[in-house]
């Protein structure tokens, strides 16, 4: 069995639901009255890959306002995947994404396993669809990335999101150490 430890980040405008998909993945909870995250919040927490690999996740849930951007380039230091989220209800949300992207690979220096996260899926049938899914599909593409839709509220797709995230990474580490 190999073991692993990764640096991952949760990304995007505020009120998302990074920290509502932060819970729900490490602590299997969710709460309608999350406070504005403000600087940084982390959690960790241990999983076991197809029964071979072991990966402890540090996932910091960074702070999406502007007012926190000069804290990010010691925040983002040592990461090795990331989950860039908006919210499906809110197209500014998903316009502020090539912000997040660009901002990720200018501190870091390198590319990263990422993964595109629509949240609020739970919200659709009520509130509707703000992005068209075949241009958010395009995005991941185009960044090398997949989009995976999910919701905090009913926990749905998020352990999915952090597993194709891991096993990215994984990847990557091996990759890496090959080249050594």
């Amino acid at each position: 069995m190999t073991k692993y430890s990764f640096k991952v980040l949760l990304l995007g405008a505020p009120a998302v639901g990074k920290t509502s998909i932060l819970y729900r993945f490490v602590k299997n909870q969710f709460s309608h009255d999350y406070i504005t995250t403000i600087g940084i919040n982390y959690l960790t927490k241990e999983i076991s890959m197809e029964k071979k690999d072991f990966a402890k996740l540090v996932i910091w849930d960074i702070a999406g306002q502007k007012k926190f951007e000069f804290l990010h380039k010691q925040y983002y230091e040592g990461t090795q995947g990331a989950l860039l989220i908006f919210d499906l209800t809110q197209i500014k949300t998903y316009e502020a994404l090539e912000a997040w992207v660009s901002e990720l690979s200018s501190i870091l220096q390198q590319k990263i396993p990422i993964i595109i996260i629509g949240n609020k899926l739970d919200l659709i049938e009520e509130v509707g669809r703000s992005v068209d899914i075949e241009v958010v599909r395009k995005f991941a593409e185009n960044n090398d990335s997949i989009y995976i839709e999910t919701s905090a509220k009913t926990g749905e797709n998020v352990e999915d999101a952090f597993t194709e995230l891991t096993r990215r990474m994984i990847i990557r580490a091996n990759e890496r150490i090959k080249d050594k």
